[in-house]
């Protein structure tokens, strides 16, 4: 699909642009995470029955999962900055409605309204591709992507401390707080983007879509309350699967679809996306099972008697572990691609959840494998959009981070719901009260190890690609450029406005197959061109101004030569390369 950008000049990303943005994704998570300590405590607090109290947390499930692809649609048609701010916004006034509320139904609308906000990992991602030149890129989207963990692992013990001294309505109050100081922060520091996809909103597509994704989620997160061979399960399931099957059969034949299936179906967006679901599989895992090992009593023989605070940070490296990897990160992606960070963090993921079936008796053990399953669970999610936008054109960036985002979300609640099957299917029955089993746990972790193991298969048949072309393509300014510039050489038959002329050794000897890039005055990369047999050369510029033509080629030095284009339709420019470099 080809992308237009508006005639406004767009503001430029200042270097609080990437801070403000992660901090956005951070909030989304704290949102996600508060009810966790009190999970337990809900039926009580809500007046109501354990299965109905489920609702509060399944609620926020299914309208996240609805929400992040809608709104990185609408994001890519209407701008990422403007859907970012109506998540947030969303996002507020669902935790001061819950805040305000004992009642089960409220509680349930104002979970539902903070769901939403799961479209701000997709559009941040979305932004940051939109405006950040190449260098800063992968760091930034790896930080943006990491996030939604870093936020996990830094609310659990804060909500577990405010829980445990004062009134559970103050969680809801906080995170409508930290929503509004990042609507705040976004309306000051982040450039709306000026990329537009063309087309409009798929509005049937999008009902197809969240009917079948309710379809599915809600049998996965209620099947342990209801029976898993249930005919409300089994039938949910079947009616899930024609809804999607329909769905996709329209999105086929829709000139500006909600989800391009042809995108999705190629193989390194599909095997991505699959991978996506075994990641977020092994990132619920630990999630679930630490806290409960930590707070179990002592006296079960292999509780580590831990109170909820406690239990709350030694979990919390997870997340902050997974913010550190995000610099490593972007430099192991920038040598090796992010294909290979991804098999190197799934293969840290399957050494920690191996690791931890032995280290299961201590407080300081938990840590241990904390810190090592976030370091891997850092570099694998870190990779995935960097994956994602490597396939897919620049202006369905927002939709294809939207579909990946909500494919990790199918992995948690399917983690979720078979973790949640197996601790209950192991627990011991004492007075009434099911106690989870170390049997279950280690159960669960081999779960997370299988998932890890299927991840790492995917991500082996991932395209190798060259270096130079696995990295991440270029900001879309850049691509617009180039578009501009590709325009310009093929338009009228006509010579282009740009630069032409011999690429020459020392001795004014044509040099063949050089490559000549050009650079604009903001440092990125405006075109670039190999030369001819008799090293002749021609690129077309976007625009009148000063630029750098940087020329290299096998056995010379290379060269940077500045160059102003007035407005003349060519400049002639020979470039001469260095003396012979000595081979080493």
């Amino acid at each position: 699909m080809s992308h237009t950008t508006t005639d406004e000049p767009a503001r430029r990303a200042s270097g609080a642009t990437v801070p403000v943005l992660a901090f956005a994704g951070i909030v989304v998570a704290v949102m996600q995470t508060l009810l966790v300590p009190v999970i337990k405590d809900l039926p009580r607090l809500l007046d109501t029955s354990p299965s109905n109290a489920t609702w509060v947390l399944t609620s926020t499930l299914l309208s996240g999962a609805v929400a992040t692809p809608i709104m990185g649609r609408l994001g890519d048609l209407f701008g990422k900055r403007r859907m970012l701010i109506a998540s947030l916004s969303v996002m507020v006034v669902g935790a001061l409605l819950s805040a305000l509320t004992d009642a089960l139904i409220p509680m349930i609308v104002g979970r539902t309204l903070q769901g939403f906000a799961m479209g701000a990992i997709p559009l941040g991602i979305g932004l940051m591709r939109d405006m950040l030149p190449r260098e800063r890129l992968g760091s930034a989207m790896a930080l943006m992507s990491s996030s939604i963990g870093v936020g996990g692992g830094l609310a659990l013990p804060a909500a577990a401390l405010v829980a445990q001294h004062t009134d559970w309505h103050a969680l809801y109050y906080g995170a409508a707080g930290l929503g509004v100081v990042s609507i705040a922060l976004t309306l000051l520091v982040v450039p709306e983007s000026p990329l537009r996809a063309k087309g409009s909103f798929d509005l049937p597509g999008a009902l197809g879509l969240s009917a079948g994704l309710i379809l599915f989620l809600l049998p996965i997160s209620k099947g342990s309350d209801w029976g898993w061979s249930s005919p409300t399960t089994l039938g949910l399931f079947a009616a899930a699967v024609v809804v999607l099957l329909l769905w996709g059969l329209m999105e086929l034949r829709v000139a500006a679809p909600l989800v391009d299936l042809r995108t999705t179906a190629r193989r390194e967006v599909l095997l991505t996306n699959l991978a996506s679901i075994m990641v977020g599989v092994s990132f619920f895992v630990i999630s679930l099972v630490l806290p409960q090992l930590l707070q179990l009593p002592s006296e079960t023989g292999y509780g580590l008697g831990q109170s909820m605070v406690v239990a709350g940070l030694c979990v919390a490296p997870l997340g902050l572990t997974m913010m550190f990897t995000a610099p490593v990160y972007a430099r192991l992606s920038a040598r090796y691609g992010p294909r290979t960070t991804l098999i190197i963090g799934l293969v840290i993921i399957g050494i920690g959840y191996a690791g931890g079936l032995g280290l299961m008796s201590a407080a300081w053990q938990t840590v241990v494998t904390s810190v090592l399953i976030g370091a891997g669970i850092g570099l694998a999610y870190s990779s995935l959009p960097a994956l994602i936008i490597s396939a897919v054109p620049a202006s369905e960036t927002g939709a294809a981070n939207g579909l990946n985002t909500l494919m990790r979300s199918i992995g948690t609640s399917v983690s979720s719901a078979v973790i949640g099957m197996v601790l209950a299917n192991t627990a011991n029955d004492a007075g009434g009260v099911a106690v989870p089993t170390l049997h279950g746990f280690r159960v669960s972790f081999m779960i997370a190890a299988g998932a890890v193991a299927v991840g790492l298969v995917l991500a082996f048949f991932l395209p190798r690609r060259p270096q130079a072309v696995s990295q991440l393509r270029a900001s879309s300014e850049e691509d617009a450029n180039l578009a501009r510039a590709e325009q310009a050489l093929a338009g009228t038959g006509q010579p282009p406005h740009g630069f032409r002329g011999r690429v020459l050794a020392a001795d004014g000897a044509p040099v063949p197959r050089a490559k000549v890039t050009l650079i604009d005055r903001h440092g990125r990369q405006a075109g670039a061109t190999l030369s001819a047999a008799d090293g002749s050369y021609a690129l077309a510029v976007p625009a009148e101004g000063p630029y750098v033509l940087a020329a290299r080629a096998a056995g010379h030095a290379p060269l940077a030569h500045a160059a102003t284009h007035g407005g003349d339709r060519q400049v002639d420019l020979d470039l001469s390369l260095p003396g012979e470099t000595v081979p080493a």
